[in-house]
């Protein structure tokens, strides 16, 4: 299933049920380009496995490399993003997005002191259980029991992946004080909220002219400042994720639509055909005339 973004970078999560908030992923990497995830938010966690490739799992500001057998937990409206770095295949990368609601009530006293100080804990944006240290044996057993409760669906199943992730919590809650910690929160948050505004305005707005002033007025802030957000989180300046977009854009309606190569340019806010084919030319190696017969 690819990932599905609104228009402020908000995953959204086809739960089966409200009352049984819990998704089940998997083989997502194969539906998308060059192996890479967009960077996105939810507000729920998330629990991510590296399975046979060596992966690049953004969270805020922070890249964390996951070999085969790592996991990742990531709290709640955390931007991230995901990147295979190598192997043969796209990498399975089981996954499951859910709220702590699975555990316990909001108003129980479990998920008030248990669940709650993790996802307010603007310190902890992720936990990393390495597959060569002992400390999160048990956890990782856990996970591969959720994993496989959930696929199958088989009798009692919901009791079982509720069992499983209460013990996950459990054991982040009880090394809580030694786990590592964010030393930016705060600066990362409003960072993270400025990115997330600058973001849905050029989704929003990519057919038509814009400027860097443009997008930094979306977020109330300069454009140096705005050049600062997106260099710290995406490695590229407003212009350059601007014209990203509207080249992934392009892309998929060359594959999808019948669209003239002058269409498509206009329609994702190139106003030259010749300056859209060498942008597309140098992103992709190839023309988008190729692209389409490919």
């Amino acid at each position: 299933m690819p990932i599905i973004l609104d228009h402020q970078l908000q995953e959204q999560i086809p739960h089966d049920s409200s009352t049984f908030p819990i998704t089940f992923y998997c083989d997502e990497l194969a539906d998308l380009p060059n192996r890479a995830g967009p960077v996105h938010w939810h507000p729920y966690f998330e629990i991510t496995t590296a399975q046979s490739g060596v992966l690049d799992f953004q969270v805020g500001q922070a890249h964390t490399i996951l070999e085969p057998g790592d996991s990742i937990f990531v709290n709640q409206n955390m931007l991230h993003g995901i990147r295979q770095l190598s192997g043969l295949e796209p990498d399975p990368l089981p996954n499951i997005v859910f709220s702590g609601t699975v555990v316990a009530p909001e108003t129980s006293t479990i998920y008030q002191k248990y669940i709650r100080p993790i996802l307010a804990c603007n310190s902890l944006p992720f936990v990393v259980f390495r597959h060569d240290n002992d400390l999160w044996d048990e956890v990782r057993q856990w996970i591969r029991t959720t994993y496989f409760a959930m696929q199958k669906q088989s009798d009692c199943y919901e009791m079982t992946v509720q069992r499983s992730i209460c013990c996950i919590f459990e054991t982040i809650f009880r090394n809580f004080d030694s786990l590592p910690k964010s030393n930016a929160s705060r600066v990362q948050l409003n960072t993270q909220i400025r990115l997330q505004k600058m973001l849905s305005y050029i989704y929003e707005n990519y057919a038509q002219r814009i400027t860097l002033a443009d997008i930094a007025g979306a977020a109330h802030i300069s454009r140096s400042e705005a050049g600062r957000c997106f260099q710290s989180y995406l490695g590229c300046s407003p212009v350059e994720a601007l014209i990203k977009y509207r080249l992934q854009t392009a892309k998929r309606l060359l594959h999808e639509t019948t669209l003239t190569l002058q269409e498509i340019s206009f329609a994702c806010g190139f106003h030259s055909v010749n300056y859209f084919s060498r942008q597309f030319r140098k992103r992709y190696g190839y023309s988008p005339t190729n692209a389409r017969i490919g």
